[in-house]
């Protein structure tokens, strides 16, 4: 099937041709006709198949034709649980409406200045995408008129389920016209994503694309059990030593830390960046044109570069940080093996992140085997059936916790494992063993020779570290 047997109008489908796409995926094919038709959908469909764009080319389809209402309101409302979320929507909307007279899109975000926004909410907005909790506030305040909005959007519902937004949205759709088109887009379709249906959709079409476990078979996925943040810095650093990778995509689960760690990797010798949303659209453009030109062989992220990015030189991903959400691993890893290429996919997990892992293995249907680096062995091993446990009964004051080198600009706090910085402090009581495997007594002795700051290398031998890894 082709983009131009949906029926779209033709401005639409030049834009499409503009971005290189010739056919559309799955989800695409199925839900573009029930939405041209009318019908409410509700459709479960993964991150990275298209989604995006088979809501918005029909609302698009919509804007091509003027309203019959005469209102500055928007015609087409989008809610997205992320601001994350919400700006690579309104990207996706200006890239496939750049060609229509009437396809105005505007944000409004948590975050963004009232006094902004109002300015915004004033002149004549054609698509609105929004987070609920800001949104709300626009509508109580009454500066929002949705009196001629055609459609509505629920973008990854189920994340406004878990996130406790599904009150701001009931509002916020008690305040749209009961003639409105509503779309529901889930990773999943199960019992509480049906009871949210039957509240808000009106005897909708029900659309499923099975998660195509043949994505993922050419990559192969890896996991590495940690103790802590230094534990975590070695492996990457053993990782980042391997010549088989070419160019690596680190995931972070916080801006700050994309940006203090790519500053790190920087410092060691890496050519690194960051990548997130905080960064301007300029900023994030000239990065990712650096990426694919070769000029960048590390980009540490949050998961925002993970709806979008598609560089076929990517070798490795490396998940520093679980993510919270199962399909958010998928959309990581995918960012691997494009093009029919093989990856390589490594997560490091701590003692926390066993409900995690447990539901990327459901969600995925694909158990990841645990490794182990010589030199570089956890203290805690796999539980059987997911997670970790300890080898021994040593109490959590003997678990490693080292701070940041003082000669490290901007690092004097210590980074722990579950993603918050603290002051951290050096323990390492006699008989317990340190990063490698050795007693604390015989640690400091062959430490001594290197200024205390030795380190195995990929080999097992012991190294002067790097400024990066000193004191931890």
């Amino acid at each position: 099937m082709s983009f131009e047997s949906l029926n779209l109008h033709p401005l639409i489908l030049k834009a499409i041709n503009d971005a290189g796409y010739t056919s559309p995926t799955p989800i695409q094919e199925q839900a573009i006709p029930e939405l041209l038709a009318g019908h409410d959908v509700m459709a479960s469909a993964q991150t990275g198949t298209g989604k995006t764009a088979a809501f918005m080319l029909p609302a698009l389809h919509r804007l091509a034709s003027p309203s019959e209402v005469r209102s500055r309101g928007p015609r087409v409302l989008v809610l997205t649980p992320t601001r994350e979320l919400a700006l690579q929507v309104s990207e996706a909307t200006a890239k496939y409406g750049k060609y229509l007279p009437r396809a105005k899109v505007v944000s409004i975000l948590g975050g963004m200045p009232y006094p902004l926004q109002n300015k915004l909410l004033s002149q004549m907005v054609d698509i609105l995408v929004a987070t609920p909790g800001r949104l709300v506030d626009h509508i109580q305040r009454g500066r929002i008129d949705f009196s001629r909005l055609e459609m509505l959007v629920l973008d990854e519902a189920d994340r406004m389920l878990d996130m406790g937004f599904i009150e701001d949205v009931e509002r916020i759709v008690s305040a749209t016209p009961a003639t409105r088109q509503t779309l529901l887009f889930s990773a999943t379709l199960d019992g509480p994503m049906d009871n949210v249906a039957a509240r808000l959709l009106n005897s909708p079409k029900r659309i499923q694309v099975a998660t195509s476990k043949a994505q993922l078979n050419n990559i192969e996925q890896r996991l590495h059990y940690v103790d802590d943040i230094s534990h975590k810095n070695q492996l990457l650093d053993h990782l980042l030593q391997d010549i088989a990778l070419k160019q690596a995509i680190v995931f972070t689960a916080t801006k700050r830390d994309a940006d203090m760690l790519a500053d790190s990797l920087s410092a060691q010798g890496h050519t690194a960046a960051a990548l997130h949303g905080d960064m301007s659209q300029r900023d994030r453009n000239r990065t990712l044109v650096k990426l694919r030109q070769g000029g960048i062989r590390v980009l540490v992220a949050t998961d925002v570069a993970a709806r979008g990015i598609d560089v076929a030189g990517i070798t490795h991903v490396i998940n520093f940080d679980l993510p919270k959400f199962a399909e958010d691993y998928v959309h990581r890893i995918g960012r691997t093996g494009r093009a029919g290429a093989s990856g390589i996919a490594v997560s490091f997990a701590s003692s926390k992140d066993g409900i995690h892992l447990k539901k990327i293995e459901r969600f995925t249907g694909h158990r990841i085997a645990s490794h182990v680096v010589p030199g570089l062995e956890p203290r805690v091993k796999p539980r059987p059936g997911g997670g970790v446990q300890p080898r021994s009964t040593t109490s959590v004051a003997h678990k490693r916790s080292r701070t940041w080198s003082s000669d490290v600009p901007h690092r004097s706090n210590a980074y722990r494992s579950d993603g918050d910085w603290k002051a951290g402090q050096s323990r390492s009581p006699a008989g317990n063993r340190d990063t490698w495997g050795n007693t604390a007594s015989s640690t400091r002795a062959s430490r001594a020779g290197s200024g205390g700051n030795g380190r195995r290398d990929s080999l097992g031998n012991t190294t002067a570290s790097s400024a990066y890894f000193r004191g931890k």
